[in-house]
């Protein structure tokens, strides 16, 4: 099973880009994480915001495969535990589907993205920046995991 991340920003600091990684390369290939950065639509002054979350959802469209379980990361969405996490990724392992999972923009998912998604997931009822999203999110894959196979790391 891949796990695929489709997150709207590009650029990360090397922070961001060094944490990742780190979780990343501790995964085994049947459990990998794919970061995918969706190029966020035009704001500013002017911008047509609504227009910019619908490029954005587009953008997400173009990289998704028709059999990919899509899981929504919103605010709104459902609270996992780890152990739930953990529950969640076997689910998935079984399902025999590669994992897609979203993380939009500023204003958050396209709403008919949000809408398509199998599942909706929230991190936390916190508002986090999208960079740690990243980090945060990598590191309890790899929790997850580590539960899944016995690994010492969760205690």
């Amino acid at each position: 099973m891949k796990l695929k991340l489709l997150a709207v920003g590009t650029r990360m600091p090397a922070w961001v880009e060094q944490g990742v990684e780190e979780y990343r390369k501790r995964l085994p290939r049947d459990f990998m994480l794919e970061i995918h950065e969706i190029p966020p639509g035009a704001r500013g002054k002017n911008a047509d915001v609504a227009r910019a979350v619908a490029l954005e959802g587009q953008r997400m469209r173009e990289r998704l495969r028709g059999n990919e379980r899509c899981v929504a990361l919103e605010v709104g969405g459902r609270a996992w535990s780890t152990e739930q996490l953990a529950e969640e990724a076997d689910g998935w392992r079984h399902e025999g589907r590669d994992v897609a999972l979203l993380v939009g923009g500023p204003e958050g998912l396209e709403p008919g993205l949000s809408a398509q998604a199998e599942q909706r997931w929230s991190l936390s009822p916190l508002t986090l920046p999208h960079p740690l999203v990243r980090i945060l999110l990598a590191e309890q894959l790899y929790r997850a995991w580590t539960l899944l196979v016995g690994h010492p790391y969760h205690r």
